[in-house]
């Protein structure tokens, strides 16, 4: 016995969106190391993705939303309106490195100078949002799951990532300053 008609495409087309979502997990890292010249901030960025796929799913769950195409369609999607938020914090404290201050410091200012534009952006897209995950019209369900998906995954990116990125970013640089120390240590 198997499984044909919508069953059937339905397996095919998630098997061919997880494929899409590697690759696009794959660009959005090359990008960002041409971005930054270096191949370990990316992964600072990347943190938020996890945070944001464990809001997309508590959404779904919480509105009682199907896994369809559309919701893996919007997890897609928000891949990379997740990584916006760690993008912005990630760059401006490498800006304010550059000028010489400190890291820590840099974190600190780049949080505080941050937040604003990652608040406008976040909650105007929760809220633009909103109208596709309350719509009850004729095949409405099959829409709903990806604004649910992109409405959870924004909002936890927005409360999580402003603080995970800063402290991740915070161990990644203490450990290549802990390396640069040994070396000049070594070299004396």
């Amino acid at each position: 016995m198997t499984w044909g008609s919508d069953i059937k495409r339905q397996n095919d087309s998630f098997g061919a969106l997880g494929s899409v979502l590697l690759i696009s997990f794959i660009l959005i890292y090359l990008i960002m190391v041409a971005l930054y010249d270096s191949f370990i901030y990316p992964f600072v960025v990347l943190f938020s993705i996890p945070v944001a796929v464990i809001g997309a799913f508590l959404a779904l769950n919480l509105s009682q939303s199907h896994l369809s195409l559309f919701a893996l369609l919007g997890m897609i999607m928000l891949m990379g309106l997740v990584v916006k938020n760690a993008i912005l914090i990630v760059d401006f404290t490498n800006q304010l490195k550059a000028q010489g201050m400190y890291y820590k410091d840099a974190l600190i200012e780049a949080g505080k100078g941050r937040m604003r534009p990652i608040l406008m952006t976040s909650i105007s897209m929760i809220v633009g949002m909103l109208p596709i995950a309350m719509a009850q019209g004729t095949a409405s369900e099959w829409k709903n799951g990806l604004a649910w998906v992109i409405i959870g995954g924004v909002t936890s990116s927005l409360i999580l990532t402003v603080y995970l990125v800063p402290v991740v970013y915070y161990v990644v640089d203490s450990i290549k300053e802990r390396f640069t120390s040994k070396k000049t240590l070594v070299k004396q």
